[in-house]
């Protein structure tokens, strides 16, 4: 199977963040190598990695690429460092293959760092924001708080509100679940912020370190909290006439209608995103850190490997193996080709390595299903809806 090239990178302008969620998989989790890492990427970091995305885009003729700004938090820079390697990667794009390819850029925030005149830079460049947020309330964000323990919810919220004037700039909404809350509250609550696009993402954990409230996740009759909760959220926004893009249920729908996947989320497709962190190593995607540490590293760097290089790394490679790379439990379960296995991170467990099932392997059946039922009494209520074009 010919390598696929990266279409998304991952620049980690800063390495820290203001904030100290609870659940913070980065500065919680099992890898802590943040800690030896430069604050920020330096200038020559930042020019080295443009030139090496350049040389990537010119070298498999890439139409299109994605470039996410990330940290810790990303503007704790301010937004000129952000736009500054944003320019870089576009002018290194440009100089190398003219207009032959568009770049979008986009930053990730936790919205507290948000002004009106930070949006509008922002939005003058070019660049989409994006908001990680657990809630449309106080209570819904008790875990995201700053490091003397202080909510970040009247920051965030008044960021969001000053995005929310901006379209233009505003790419969305990002979730992590949480099923002791609840899901329609959670969900009407984000949309009271108007966001063109919404995520939810399941708590990364691995079989070694299970999701809260799934202590035994191995059990065939265990709960499925969290299928659970984003199934009433599903029929929530399926009910309302889906008045906000939700990336996870248009994926799975588009799965199931046949419509090739588009995102590693859900379903096989290959990896096609790296990470360059502030001191330009070459990582694997942050979600691994979930397993131990230094399981997103690869030895690499943009001062001595082309990305291209990184294609050959082991870890790279099995992700971009689809239904070869599962157990064969997974190869043998009727809705693979909709979760694809899951998260890769997920699948973590001592001994084995990733060669196992996800770790929320039953409450992605059990949102895969409900919404394959839904779908399937639309399609035999009006026969036009099963065209997936």
């Amino acid at each position: 199977m010919p390598a696929v090239p990266f279409r998304q990178f991952v620049l980690k302008t800063n390495g820290r963040c203001n904030l100290a969620c609870t659940y913070c998989y980065i500065y919680q989790g099992a890898d802590q190598g943040w800690r030896t890492r430069p604050a920020r990427a330096s200038a020559e970091v930042l020019r080295r990695t443009a030139d090496r995305i350049a040389d990537h885009v010119a070298t498999h003729g890439l139409t299109a690429i994605r470039v996410e700004l990330h940290g810790g938090e990303p503007l704790l820079g301010g937004p000129r460092r952000v736009i500054g390697q944003a320019t870089a990667v576009r002018e290194a794009v440009a100089s190398t293959v003219g207009s032959r390819c568009a770049v979008q850029v986009g930053v990730q925030t936790n919205g507290t760092l948000l002004t009106e005149d930070v949006v509008g830079e922002l939005a003058a460049a070019g660049i989409s924001v994006g908001v990680s947020l657990d809630g449309g309330s106080a209570l819904h964000n008790r875990r995201r708080v700053d490091h003397a323990g202080r909510s970040s919810w009247a920051a965030a919220t008044r960021g969001l509100r000053l995005l929310a004037r901006r379209p233009e700039a505003y790419a969305g909404i990002l979730c992590t679940v949480d099923p002791t809350l609840d899901p329609v509250e959670v969900y009407a609550g984000l949309l009271a912020f108007d966001p063109p696009t919404m995520d939810f993402l399941l708590p990364h954990a691995t079989w070694d370190t299970p999701p809260p409230g799934v202590p035994d996740p191995g059990d065939p009759s265990r709960a499925t909290p969290y299928g659970d909760w984003l199934a009433r959220v599903f029929d929530q926004w399926w009910n309302e006439g889906e008045r906000v893009r939700i990336r996870l249920f248009s994926e799975i729908i588009g799965l199931l209608l046949g419509v090739p996947g588009r995102s590693e989320a859900m379903g096989l497709s290959p990896l096609a995103a790296v990470v360059v962190e502030t001191d330009g190593s070459l990582e694997q995607v942050d979600s691994l850190r979930t397993a131990y540490e230094g399981a997103s590293a690869t030895g690499m760097d943009v001062f001595s490997a082309p990305f291209d290089q990184m294609l050959d790394h082991p870890g790279v490679v099995a992700r971009q193996m689809g239904l070869d790379a599962l157990p064969p439990r997974c190869r043998a379960c009727p809705v693979v080709l909709v979760c694809g296995g899951g998260n890769y991170a997920h699948r973590f467990r001592s001994g084995s390595g990733f060669r196992n099932p996800s770790v929320h392997c039953a409450d992605l059946e059990r949102l895969i299903r409900h919404i394959a039922g839904r779908l399937a009494t639309a399609v035999m209520a009006d026969p036009a809806d099963a065209d997936p074009a």
